[in-house]
């Protein structure tokens, strides 16, 4: 069960921690000691890793989140202690893009969208063996990646691609966790489109035989939400997913505490909500609240646990 919860401040570059019985907020990096955009996060063994999509070009012309350029090579990959020490980065500037959601396998690997550079990536989590796992060409419909989780028993690594802001054409695919014999990251034999049509998909959570995902739109059914369904067998498609919450203001970041039967999501509005997920099959829809209102915008969230 969770003893508190980790949640990023994208935009002041901050590292917030939550205790998850009152919602009390304390500060583990304050402004600016996070990096430039800190978005994707993971907790493990007292170690806090994170990613940051790196400092924007801005065009002032275009208010908004519209008006940011993320396509410098100026993203990161980072650590620091639950205790604050330590702060460091694990690969030189220039090898990331613009880092998004990150996951952890037990052997001690690390796995990140990288959206502006259209790809998942790899590494050990002392920033060692860098390796592209999915690459896709710029110019296809839905280049970016988004969310990452990996199942490590099943040997399986899950992905989003938005697509466009509000574009409905968002989809969840599925590969090997390493690239077949005799191919490379740009062209894999063995990826799998498991939804495809979705408004905005982006954070992914894998938990108990269920993929569990957000969804950032805005301006269409199913957005502003938390998804779940049941992992498809080998080459099959997804079933029709179950909405659990809607009425964020810009889901982003989803970590869930299986004992406590709880999904935590943090959004662009500042707000970190509980969500009850209850049994898969059962009724009514399960119950929401907000547990903690930040006041400034949130992007990663993971959970902290005595592991």
């Amino acid at each position: 069960m969770f003893r508190g919860l980790v949640a990023l401040g994208i935009q002041y570059g901050k590292i917030h921690v939550v205790d998850v019985t009152d919602g009390s907020t304390t500060v583990l990096l304050d402004k600016g000691e996070a990096g430039f955009s800190p978005d994707g996060v993971v907790v493990r063994d007292g170690t806090v890793y994170w990613t940051t999509m790196g400092r924007p070009i801005r065009d002032r012309s275009v208010a908004g989140e519209a008006g940011l350029d993320y396509s410098p090579r100026n993203g990161g990959l980072h650590a620091v202690g639950l205790d604050g020490s330590g702060r460091r980065d694990l690969v030189p500037e220039g090898c990331i893009t613009s880092g998004k959601q990150l996951d952890l396998d037990d052997s001690g690997q690390l796995y990140w969208s990288d959206r502006e550079g259209c790809k998942v990536s790899r590494a050990n989590v002392d920033g060692s063996q860098l390796t592209d796992l999915v690459v896709n060409p710029p110019d296809s419909p839905r280049p970016e990646c988004v969310g990452v989780a990996v199942d490590p028993a099943a040997g399986y690594l899950y992905w989003t691609q938005k697509g466009p802001p509000n574009g409905g054409v968002g989809a969840i695919l599925r590969a090997g966790l390493t690239v077949p014999d005799g191919e490379d990251a740009a062209h894999r034999s063995d990826i799998e489109v498991l939804w495809t049509g979705l408004p905005e998909p982006v954070d992914l959570k894998l938990h108990d035989g269920f993929v569990y995902w957000t969804d950032r739109a805005d301006a269409l059914p199913g957005g502003n939400s938390l998804n779940r369904a049941a992992i498809p067998a080998k080459n099959a498609r997804g079933d029709t997913p179950q909405l659990l919450a809607d009425g964020f203001r810009a889901a982003i970041g989803v970590t869930i505490d299986g004992d406590a039967g709880l999904a935590y999501v943090a959004d662009l509005g500042g707000r970190i909500r509980a969500v009850s997920i209850g049994d898969p099959t059962g009724t009514p829809p399960p119950q929401s609240w907000v547990l903690a209102d930040l006041g400034e915008r949130l992007s990663g969230i993971d959970g902290i646990t005595d592991r």
